[in-house]
């Protein structure tokens, strides 16, 4: 008898919780969709409440599971209480994020602490609180954290941005390895700019904009479905031996 062809890992996600941070609107809201139609259940966080009961309701309205939880991810207490009481999840997609793009001579240090407090402290101890949570349930889990370009250039008045997400890139990579005995993988995806409503007032200044396109090789901005691929891969049994990379979705920037 000839040895049996290989069969493709499932992409599907049924039978596991998700979580994603900044989720009400822009790339989490996409990858909370996601996620749903793949088969997980997914729990919602953001600051404002309205957004995310609106963006569940919605995947519910499609057939999908989710639930909307409020929650401040600069508030460390609520943060470990969070998991405390609603985890674990096997799934994160450490989404939550800012920029305040400016030279670096005009940063100020309130500037500094909203950018780091958030796309950096934050993101620290929510993937803290969801690896503790699946350790202490003997679960295995995938860490998603939203990166950028940015974790691996530089961009003209982006130093806080890039500090930040060169900082995520580096403390992925050291979580894969503490994490990786207890089959916890830990992974960024680093896009390059993406049309959200965050970005979109960006893209008004028409220098701006060719400057972007000038270096996104395949000529176009990026938009939230074009991560959506990824994040369902990272998620899943499909990237069962990943851990401690990162997946550029940069139109061929970083190439150059």
């Amino acid at each position: 008898m000839p040895e049996p062809l290989p069969r493709t890992p499932s992409f599907r996600l049924d039978g596991r919780r998700a979580l994603v941070t900044g989720a009400g609107r822009g790339i989490g809201r996409a990858a909370a969709a996601a996620l749903a139609n793949a088969g997980a259940e997914v729990t919602l966080v953001a600051r404002s409440p309205n957004e995310i009961a609106a963006v569940s309701a919605q995947i519910r309205q499609a057939g999908g599971r989710a639930e909307a939880a409020q929650l401040d991810v600069t508030d460390l207490v609520a943060v470990a209480r969070f998991f405390d009481e609603r985890g674990p999840f096997e799934i994160l997609v450490n989404n939550a994020g800012t920029n305040r793009p400016m030279p670096m001579q005009e940063v100020a240090e309130a500037d500094y602490d909203a950018v780091l407090d958030l796309n950096l402290k934050s993101a620290f101890f929510v993937a803290q609180g969801c690896a503790r949570s699946l350790i202490k349930a003997g679960k295995r889990g995938s860490l998603i954290h939203m990166s950028s370009q940015m974790g691996h250039v530089g961009g003209p008045n982006r130093s806080l941005y890039c500090a930040s997400k060169w900082a995520l890139e580096g403390m992925s990579k050291a979580f894969a390895l503490d994490l990786a005995p207890r089959q916890i993988r830990s992974n960024t995806i680093a896009p390059t700019f993406i049309e959200t409503p965050l970005t979109r007032p960006f893209f008004e200044d028409a220098q701006f904009k060719a400057s972007v396109l000038a270096k996104i090789k395949l000529g176009r901005i990026g938009q939230v479905e074009d991560l959506l691929g990824a994040i369902i891969y990272l998620a899943s049994d499909a990237s069962a031996l990943v851990t401690g990379t990162s997946l550029l979705i940069d139109g061929g920037w970083t190439a150059d």
